[in-house]
C-alpha cells in the first residue's frame, strides 16, 4: 500500500469533480460507508481500485444531469488514474459502498467544501506499488493546481469536560510541548515535516527545518 500514491489520486479526484465550488481531500476518520458507489479497476504499475461516492449527484455541474452517474464520473476516474502512469482502466460499475470502502488496504478520503461539509468520498486501494517509485514531474503536473490543507501544530493537550466549561479569557492552557520545540507541519492531516514558528510581515509563519522522507511521512 502506498499512501503517497493514494493521496495523489485523491487530490486528482478532488480537482476533477465537477462541483461549482472547490473541494479538498482529507483523510477520513470514518472508513464506513452506506449506499452505492461507483468503482473502477486500473491495471498498471502500480495498479489500483478506485471508488467514488457523491453525496448529492444533483450538485454536479457537468451538463449531464440525466446521464448515469457511472458515465458522469468517468472523466474523474481518468484524471485520477493518470497520476499512476500508463495502464488500462476498466469500465465503471455501481456497487455497495461498504464492500469497497471497508476492504483491507483501502484508504478513504472525504471531499470537503469550504465550510467543511463532506460532498463526496473516495476509496483508494493501491496494488503492487513499489516503495522506491514516486510519480514523476509530468504526472504530478496534472494535479499541481489542486489546493491542499497545510496545518502547523505547536502542541496539544487533553482536558476533562469540566475544565473546558470553565475556560475564560486570560486562562493559560499548557500544551504537551516545551517552549522552543519544533512545530509539526501537517498536509491534509499527515505529518510531513517540522519547523519553527516565526513572524513575517506581521503575520505568523513557519520556517521549515526538516521535511520527512517518503517512508516517514506516510
Amino acid at each position: 500500500m502506498s499512501t503517497f500514491h493514494a493521496t495523489a489520486v485523491a487530490a486528482a479526484i478532488a480537482g476533477r469533480l465537477p462541483f461549482a465550488f472547490p473541494v479538498i481531500p482529507a483523510p477520513s476518520t470514518d472508513p464506513g460507508a452506506s449506499g452505492d458507489a461507483v468503482v473502477v479497476a486500473f491495471a498498471g504499475s502500480p495498479g489500483a481500485r478506485l471508488a467514488i461516492q457523491v453525496v448529492d449527484p444533483a450538485r454536479l455541474e457537468d451538463g449531464s444531469k440525466s446521464a448515469p452517474l457511472v458515465d458522469r464520473l468517468h472523466p474523474v476516474f481518468e484524471a485520477a488514474v493518470a497520476v499512476l502512469g500508463s495502464g488500462s482502466m476498466g469500465g465503471g460499475e455501481v456497487v455497495d459502498a461498504a464492500e469497497v470502502f471497508t476492504d483491507a488496504g483501502t484508504q478513504v478520503f472525504d471531499m470537503v467544501d469550504a465550510a467543511g461539509s463532506v460532498v463526496a468520498r473516495a476509496a483508494v486501494r493501491i496494488d503492487g506499488a513499489r516503495a522506491d517509485v514516486a510519480p514523476g514531474p509530468q504526472r504530478l503536473s496534472r494535479i499541481a493546481g489542486v489546493e491542499m490543507e497545510l496545518v502547523v501544530e505547536i502542541g496539544r493537550t487533553r482536558m476533562p469536560v469540566r475544565d473546558v466549561l470553565s475556560l475564560e479569557p486570560g486562562r493559560v492552557v499548557e500544551l504537551d510541548r516545551a517552549a522552543g520545540s519544533p512545530a509539526d507541519i501537517k498536509l491534509n492531516g499527515r505529518l510531513i515535516g517540522h519547523g519553527t514558528v516565526v513572524v513575517a510581515d506581521g503575520d505568523f509563519a513557519i520556517r521549515v527545518e526538516r521535511i520527512l522522507d517518503g517512508a516517514e511521512a506516510v
